[in-house]
């Protein structure tokens, strides 16, 4: 954990690689590479900030992470880079440098001790305090001890048929978690968000998830077997949607290898993954490289939505609708009921914006490499187009929406074209 971090270095390769929305392992690499380095440097940052970091709670806390560090890296490793990690370290980090507001829990870092020293399997002996009656352990789940007050805990204090332990629910088919339990799955009241995590599932909950994670992922590995591969890599956690929720997924950039996604019918969560994956891959991208020197203004046209928005959210936007473009293709390739439909209709879309995003003054020299390798991706398709003329009507029917957005906001018109 106090190893020195080498400068990232993506080669021309990788960049357009990456541009082109299509997995390869050299991406894949640099982005859990790149999440894995910013997620220590946030957690250093929270230990340098916090008051008594070399002696107190805060120092024992840090000293059982090492401990458990040195009998068993790989899992230490992954509770400090756990998604809902990185939300705390945020959040903590924010409250220590604000002079008002709430004021840290630092007592978390403990429960991250707790659990790397539980899966490290090591002998120790460590009090926490439960909040509410309970005790959350990153990755493993819940405590609920039998009495109030402080809580000692050794080696022998987590036991998953225990029915004081609620453990975390695993999804079929690999390590992904469905996270309904991590208080930092999503960020909090403090730090407003439009969407909204579930309550905790109930196991009828739990099943319905393991349907339809298990169907996603059969239409994935049958239309698409490297992006399935890309997803079961990148993704740690789902965390469910509460209902009412106005998307269908979203991603978070503090908690990188997470996904929020509403329960869905297979397709359309087996789409929202792809989306949300590219996501979590460009931001990955954008910690290292800088593509642009946009401002916040939201001034653009994105025509997957209805307000202006942001260079940097129309960037998003056009990169995770490419990857969809490819993933409907393919999929109609297979035979796939109405998937050139959503190919046709998506690309258009896609074609719409990126001449826009290439043009803008803004892009720095690589913004402009990788923008250029997203318009050969997407010229690329015409090699297997749609049946008939659905290509055609798709362009037309963006067309009308571009002019009626335009009529809606006469002012933005100037940054609709290029």
């Amino acid at each position: 954990m106090t190893a020195a971090l080498a400068p990232f270095t993506v080669s021309t390769g990788t960049l357009r690689a990456l541009a082109s929305t299509e997995p390869c392992a050299e991406g894949t690499r640099l982005v859990r590479d790149v999440r894995r380095s910013k997620r220590l440097v946030l957690l250093r940052a929270v230990l340098d900030a916090a008051p008594g970091a070399r002696a107190g709670e805060t120092a024992d806390h840090w000293a059982l992470l090492e401990a458990a560090e040195r009998h068993a890296p790989d899992a230490v490793r992954d509770v400090l880079h756990y998604p809902a990690t990185g939300v705390w370290a945020e959040e903590t980090l924010r409250r220590l440098h604000a002079p008002y507001g709430p004021p840290p829990d630092l007592g978390h870092l403990g429960a991250l001790a707790v659990a790397a020293a539980l899966r490290a399997r090591i002998a120790f002996t460590h009090t926490l305090r439960p909040q509410q009656g309970r005790l959350l352990l990153p990755t493993l789940g819940l405590l609920r001890p039998e009495r109030p007050g402080p809580l000692a805990l050794t080696e022998r204090s987590w036991e998953p048929e225990d029915p004081a332990t609620l453990p975390l629910h695993t999804l079929p088919g690999g390590r992904t978690a469905l996270d309904d339990l991590d208080p930092y799955r999503a960020p909090g009241p403090a730090r407003p968000s439009p969407v909204r995590p579930a309550r905790r599932l109930t196991p009828k909950g739990h099943k319905r998830w393991d349907t339809q994670w298990t169907g996603a992922l059969t239409l994935l590995r049958r239309y698409d077997t490297a992006r399935a591969e890309e997803t079961v890599h990148l993704l740690r956690s789902v965390v469910p949607l509460a209902g009412g929720s106005r998307s269908t997924g979203a991603t978070l950039p503090a908690a990188a290898g997470s996904v929020l996604a509403r329960a869905q019918a297979p397709p359309a969560l087996a789409a929202t993954l792809v989306h949300e994956v590219q996501h979590g891959k460009l931001t990955a991208l954008a910690d290292v490289l800088t593509l642009h020197t946009a401002d916040r203004t939201p001034r653009y046209w994105a025509p997957w939505r209805a307000d202006p928005r942001p260079l940097e959210g129309l960037l998003h936007g056009a990169y995770a609708h490419l990857a969809l473009a490819g993933y409907w293709q393919r999929a109609a390739l297979y035979g796939a009921r109405g998937a050139w439909a959503q190919h046709a209709r998506i690309r258009a879309q896609v074609a719409a914006v990126l001449p826009v995003l290439r043009a803008d003054e803004q892009l720095t020299s690589t913004g402009r490499e990788f923008t250029a390798a997203m318009a050969a991706a997407e010229r690329a398709m015409d090699e297997l187009p749609p049946p008939g003329d659905q290509h055609t009507t798709a362009r037309r029917a963006v067309d009308r929406e571009r002019r009626a957005w335009c009529e809606a906001h006469p002012e933005l018109a100037p940054f609709v074209r290029a």
